[in-house]
């Protein structure tokens, strides 16, 4: 499915079976990014696992800020590598958002045990970035956001970021309720 000719695009690259909707689409700069951010917290409930995939600089502390804007937190949403975790309460009736670096930890959920993340999700949206392999088992739904850009010396802002949203909370969403079409517009 193609995208109309000026937004970014996106198309369905895989379908529910098996309790997974996978999409890619393109996202043309950092605005982008953070409207698509914004448009994914639309959907978002306490509960939900989020987990973002990709290289330094690729977005994704970029993505979690308009999370963090769209589901209406406190305190500006900025990388917690030297934290590991910040906690960003909510200012209304919302869900917290719960922003987590696992880059530094080493393996596993037994690490990761020490944050209290199985505590914090059922109340709270938890974003891990670079959690593959470490927080999976703490939901069988999540939202995995895989950025791909250019890598090396480049300007280029372009990124692929295909989500895949698996079990059945994702794959009994439309995706049209989650997915921008334009993400300059959501």
């Amino acid at each position: 499915m193609e995208a109309p000719h000026n937004s970014p695009a996106a198309e369905l690259a895989g379908s529910t079976a098996h309790g997974t909707v996978t999409v890619t689409l393109a996202v043309e700069s950092p605005e982008q990014m953070t409207a698509l951010g914004r448009r994914i917290s639309g959907v978002l409930r306490p509960g939900d696992l989020v987990m973002l995939s990709g290289e330094l600089g690729a977005g994704k502390t970029t993505l979690t800020r308009g999370l963090g804007e769209g589901l209406g937190v406190r305190g500006a949403v900025t990388s917690p590598t030297f934290v590991i975790a910040r906690v960003h309460p909510s200012l209304g009736d919302g869900p917290a958002l719960v922003h987590v670096d696992a880059y530094r930890l080493g393996g596993g959920l037994d690490e990761m045990e020490d944050l209290d993340l199985d505590v914090s999700l059922p109340d709270s949206v938890v974003v891990v970035e670079w959690g593959d392999g470490k927080v999976e088992e703490l939901s069988e739904d999540r939202l995995q956001v895989l950025i791909d850009r250019a890598v090396g010396d480049t300007d280029d802002e372009r990124r692929e970021v295909t989500l895949v949203g698996v079990g059945a909370r994702w794959a009994g969403l439309p995706v049209e309720s989650w997915v921008p079409w334009d993400v300059a517009g959501a």
